[in-house]
């Protein structure tokens, strides 16, 4: 594990030190430079929008997933599973033919009548976000039923039998049950859009540039290592504490949803 994983970041870190010469003068420009700024901002938005409705799909998909006959439920997680069958490459430039101009959702829209010019949904944080989402729901599901695939459905009928409506018997105990899975997937999707390159790329269209794109143009086309490894290292030391400080968020979850099955 060592040789595999600690000494290539250990490397990439030296590089922000060292490249160009010795110093923090990378660290220094990722506090002066607004173009850094800028691209920081537009990693953190787009992350969070496509982890808040990802999670909101998914987590209403993975309701669906609960209440479906067996045979209907294998289907649904075969859909959902061959995805991943799908590299993010063909994904982005079917989310292009879709979204596009003159593509299917711009025509179907104008022939009905409901748009009379097509909407921009491609080259913008549109359609990056949408192309991200549809990337990232089975990420979110499979956590997500798995974590409620453990939830005692007594619980809730309990609740019911004690006179509390259908709304509260989710809102005050199924839900808190769920959170773990809430917070996992949640944790697993943000992880991912904060490091994502080739959807972004491709229906951001050089106009929505998150960090992974730039880190990418640093490397390939201006050859400034020392940058690109000092943004690396930060995107590294962001995705540490993320995931340090909703370990402790679920640790507390679990203890609490534990609690809660024995009593």
């Amino acid at each position: 594990m060592s040789a595999v994983y600690f000494v290539p970041v250990i490397n990439v870190l030296l590089l922000s030190v060292t490249e160009p010469q010795p110093g923090l003068q990378n660290y220094k420009l990722l506090a002066e430079s607004s173009a850094l700024h800028r691209i920081f901002g537009n990693t953190l938005r787009i992350s969070l929008s496509t982890t808040a409705i990802t999670l909101l799909l998914g987590y209403l998909f993975s309701l669906g997933l609960m209440t479906m006959r067996p045979r209907q439920r294998n289907i649904a997680l075969f859909i959902v599973l061959a995805s991943f069958w799908l590299s993010a490459l063909i994904r982005a430039y079917a989310w292009v033919a879709i979204l596009q101009p003159n593509g299917l959702l711009n025509q179907a829209l104008m022939g009905l009548g409901l748009i009379e010019r097509p909407l921009a949904l491609v080259r913008n944080e549109i359609g990056v976000v949408i192309g991200m989402v549809h990337y990232m729901l089975p990420y979110a599901i499979l956590p997500l039923y798995t974590n409620m695939s453990g939830i005692d459905v007594r619980l809730t009928q309990a609740a019911r039998a004690l006179g509390a409506s259908r709304w509260r018997s989710f809102w005050w105990v199924y839900f808190p049950l769920s959170l773990p899975g809430l917070a996992g997937a949640g944790l697993l999707v943000l992880i991912f859009s904060l490091g994502f390159y080739i959807t972004p790329a491709i229906l951001g269209g050089g106009r929505v540039v998150m960090i992974a794109e730039y880190i990418a143009i640093q490397i390939s086309e201006t050859l400034r290592w020392g940058l690109a490894t000092m943004l690396a290292t930060v995107l590294v030391l962001i995705v540490v504490a993320l995931t340090i400080w909703m370990s402790r968020f679920m640790q507390v979850g679990g203890t609490v949803t534990g609690k809660g099955r024995n009593a």
